[in-house]
């Protein structure tokens, strides 16, 4: 592994990232507020990436997978890092907890530890919910699209970040791939801005709310979520939207190309289709039969919180911690499952457990008939046995490490329920819980390591565990030139 080649990378990234952060500044101008909660960052990113420039070696080769990685998890180390110094300068939050902002931000979880956002500067608001934008859909995504002296090799960063299994299927010209990934991104956040500006958002709002939707984040700036707004009519807009950005975006991309059919045709999305719509129904029936609900007002309520949780994005119309327990354990379930890989969304993706399903259904078939040939297939994509071993590794590796850090937590004082639901919400990326930390609360009353806790399990859902690991074991450095 070539430690030079990382340093030059994470100078790249880490310019880029110093540089988003002039439009909160710029904001923080033109209201007049302190400039430096995001002069200093931005100083400090500058000197880091000329340092590591000077250190650093040109791209003449393909990155090896353990560079790829490397720079993946180090790229998202250190912005996170970076992006903890706003809260901090500004006096807003402690060390700690503008770390927890920060992680929550990037990683699209929207847990926050703000307790009271009327006294937060609305330019330090921007910027909360821009982190969002700018780690949805991936910081090394932004990083290659928007940057052609990227390097050769960007296909090991971008698969490391990317979410969920991929098939057999290879993206062609990845840098091409990346850009028109992100076209689609800045399209449908614009359509969603325009959109809360129709259903009377102001500016400012509206934006705000449009860069936590399209990443699936849930940052918002009011302390109500969504329910300070009492609109069904801008509640189904946010759904909406919710659910378009829990698709794989590549198949928008196929969509602009092949037509508006391959949508529909795309076995994934449809099955996240179908989720929603059962979960909606279940706990619309259990509102109105166990919890003595009218049926149009339940509908509406189970319908967004639905769309919400299963897309990971966390925001809240209504205190679902007072549904029956029925409808909690729906809304757990839709924790788990997430949205589809290749979105904003986060979770163990629905494409995982259509395959786990297949491939348990493919085994069936082949106890009845050992010398059948079985080839587990999501539509046009067949998947090798090495991809059908990663899910089943995964899967086991997310329940170990969600439990552990439930453990953790549950050693430094939280009640079962709280620890568990705060563990699962954080590696899926939704931000809310249950109990304590349930709808309408923060996660403010967290001890510190809890806190601790929280940070690693949002990065390690976030990156999907195995890139994260591969940094603490020892011999990935090996031969690495440190």
């Amino acid at each position: 592994m070539n430690i030079q080649i990382i340093y030059s990378m994470l100078s790249r990234v880490l310019a880029a990232s110093g540089a988003a952060l002039l439009l909160p500044l710029l904001l923080s101008l033109y209201e007049r507020g302190p400039i430096l909660p995001f002069l200093v960052p931005m100083l400090l990113s500058a000197a880091l990436s000329l340092f590591l420039k000077r250190k650093g070696a040109a791209i003449e080769s393909s990155l090896t997978p353990r560079e790829g990685t490397a720079i993946t998890a180090l790229s998202w180390i250190a912005v996170s890092l970076l992006y903890a110094l706003p809260y901090g300068v500004s006096g807003s939050l402690s060390p700690l907890d503008s770390l927890v902002e920060s992680i929550s931000g990037l990683t699209g979880t929207g847990a926050t530890v703000f307790t009271d956002l009327t006294c937060v500067p609305e330019s330090l608001l921007f910027f909360r919910s821009l982190t969002h934008w700018l780690g949805g859909l991936g910081i090394i995504v932004f990083f290659v699209a928007l940057f052609p002296q990227a390097g050769r090799g960007t296909v090991r960063m971008m698969q490391t970040e990317s979410t969920g299994p991929t098939s057999s299927k290879a993206l062609p010209r990845i840098r091409e791939t990346a850009r028109a990934l992100f076209a689609v991104y800045a399209v449908f956040t614009s359509v969603c801005f325009l959109s809360y500006l129709l259903c009377g958002l102001s500016p400012l709002d509206a934006l705000n709310h449009a860069f936590s939707t399209i990443a699936t984040g849930g940052f918002s700036t009011r302390n109500e979520s969504i329910a300070y707004y009492h609109d069904a009519r801008l509640e189904m807009v946010i759904a909406f939207f919710m659910i378009i950005s829990s698709a794989n975006f590549g198949i928008y991309v196929e969509a602009w190309k092949r037509g508006i059919s391959v949508i529909w045709k795309d076995t994934e999305f449809r099955t996240y289709l179908a989720i929603v719509a059962i979960a909606t129904a279940l706990m619309t029936l259990s509102l109105v039969l166990q919890g003595g609900a009218s049926l149009l007002p339940a509908l509406r309520e189970t319908f967004f919180h639905a769309a919400s949780i299963s897309s990971t994005t966390g925001f809240v119309a209504a205190d679902f911690d007072r549904w029956p327990d029925f409808c909690r354990f729906l809304l757990l379930l839709l924790i788990l499952v997430g949205g589809c890989g290749g979105s904003t969304a986060g979770g163990m993706k629905v494409i995982r457990f259509i395959l786990l399903g297949k491939s348990i259904f493919s085994l069936l078939k082949l106890h009845l008939h050992p010398r059948a040939v079985q080839a587990v297939s999501a539509g046009e994509n067949r998947y090798s046995s090495d991809v059908l071993y990663r899910v089943l590794c995964f899967f086991f590796l997310y329940i170990m490490l969600a439990f552990l850090w439930a453990a953790i937590m549950m050693f430094d004082g939280l009640a079962f329920l709280d620890a568990l639901g705060v563990s699962f919400s954080t590696m899926g990326s939704v931000g809310p819980a249950f109990g304590q930390f349930g709808a309408t609360q923060t996660y403010a009353a967290l001890p510190t390591l809890s806190k601790m806790v929280v940070c690693l399990s949002m990065l390690f859902g976030r990156l999907e565990s195995i890139t994260l690991m591969c940094i603490f074991i020892p011999s990935f450095w090996k031969r690495s030139g440190w």
